[in-house]
């Protein structure tokens, strides 16, 4: 198929890979954070890291939407579907996500719950149009790549006049999140999580564009090469941040200039910032409040707010005190790190979001590598568990 086997052509993965090899200082360890949860499938599924020399470390970021919502704005959303008796509408991967005390949507649905499954907030919609005698809410998640989506839905919503439709917003900015990793303590006072350079999101970059990542290249001096999802992409992109760091640049370089701008979709930013307004923090899971890192819905539009509409009490929740989630959303862990993984946290029996999520780190590990001795060999060397005492 055109565009696609192009970008998965083994001959010039390999000589990609040489190259890296060829590239890397044998005297220095490089330590590089993809951000993006469909980077660190793509990195599995194509077994980049066998092509990787051992100095050079891949650390798992925090993107993935489904992970990082924190327990009590799941909770909420269980207490929408109990308690307030709407027909609750989300994405497949949240519906199983466990809150506190075990329960989650799927499990109340078996109880009773309206819960629905949908594919997109345009399914959620039309639900509410066609049951007027309830209300609908979309209980909406992602970064900026899911929100002009609802910034559309609540905008047709309106032209509809359909007053039993309402939105639960959740929706999450990337750039306030690379903030926070940077600022974290385990980067910048204990030093036990390395950190050289980011692959940048694809998905989210279409969306964005490579404006908001030079912030990150001038004040805090790290390369960010944006990347497709393909292998050669990971590959050139990995390629471009050892040259980077080899000669002392901190750029924002374009690997996936075949989708990603400078500006992104100026349409797409400019509904969202129609609709939607920064809130001052956001609970994030495994990295606590992030200020400025969330959207909720502008006052105009607050007919379709569900957070203004339904009484709902945030209570804190507290996480299975043997899940790692936190830490490997933060880069400091490995899923090979939780004594859960595997046995008895399964994709099948998911005790934790990261194994929840098809973008989940721990679902990558188990699904393309568990039995990779390779893999799992370097995960306690990228240095961030070395010093574990103080995380």
């Amino acid at each position: 198929m055109k565009y696609v086997d192009e970008y998965r052509d083994g001959a010039l993965a390999r000589d990609i890979a040489g190259r890296i090899r060829e590239e890397v200082l044998p005297q220095k360890q490089y330590h590089f954070m993809e951000f993006c949860g469909g980077h660190t499938h793509a990195i599995f599924r194509y077994g980049i890291p066998d092509l990787l020399p051992d100095n050079l470390k891949m650390i798992h970021g925090p993107g993935c939407p489904v992970c990082v919502l924190p327990i009590s704005r799941l909770d909420a959303a269980i207490e929408l579907a109990v308690s307030h008796d709407v027909i609750l509408c989300s994405y497949g991967d949240m519906l199983r996500v466990p809150g506190s005390r075990k329960r989650s949507l799927l499990k109340v649905k078996a109880e009773g719950a309206d819960v629905r499954m949908v594919y997109s907030c345009m399914d959620a919609l039309r639900i509410a149009a066609e049951n007027p005698q309830r209300e609908v809410v979309f209980f909406a998640i992602g970064f900026e790549t899911t929100t002009p989506p609802t910034a559309l839905v609540i905008r047709q919503a309106r032209a509809q006049g359909l007053k039993n439709f309402s939105v639960y917003c959740n929706h999450l900015l990337t750039p306030a999140a690379i903030s926070n990793i940077l600022e974290s303590p385990e980067v910048r006072d204990l030093g036990i999580l390395p950190l050289d350079g980011f692959v940048g999101p694809a998905h989210v970059s279409t969306v964005i564009g490579s404006q908001p990542y030079h912030y990150f290249a001038e004040e805090y001096q790290k390369p960010v090469v944006i990347a497709g999802f393909e292998p050669l992409d990971m590959l050139q992109a990995i390629l471009m941040l050892v040259r980077q760091v080899n000669q002392g640049r901190a750029e924002v370089e374009n690997e996936f200039s075949r989708a990603v701008t400078f500006q992104g979709n100026l349409r797409a930013r400019a509904v969202v910032a129609d609709t939607f307004e920064l809130r001052r923090s956001f609970e994030w899971r495994g990295l606590g409040e992030v200020p400025y890192s969330a959207l909720r819905i502008k006052q105009e539009f607050a007919e379709f707010d569900a957070e203004k509409r339904f009484t709902v009490e945030y209570r804190s929740a507290r996480e299975n005190k043997a899940c790692e989630c936190g830490a490997i959303l933060r880069g400091v862990k490995s899923p090979r790190d939780c004594s859960l993984f595997a046995d008895p946290c399964t994709p099948e029996n998911p005790l934790g979001s990261c194994m929840v999520s098809s973008e989940g780190a721990c679902a990558a590990y188990y699904s393309y590598g568990r039995y990779r001795e390779r893999t799992f060999a370097t995960d306690r060397s990228h240095g961030a568990t070395v010093k574990e005492s103080a995380i």
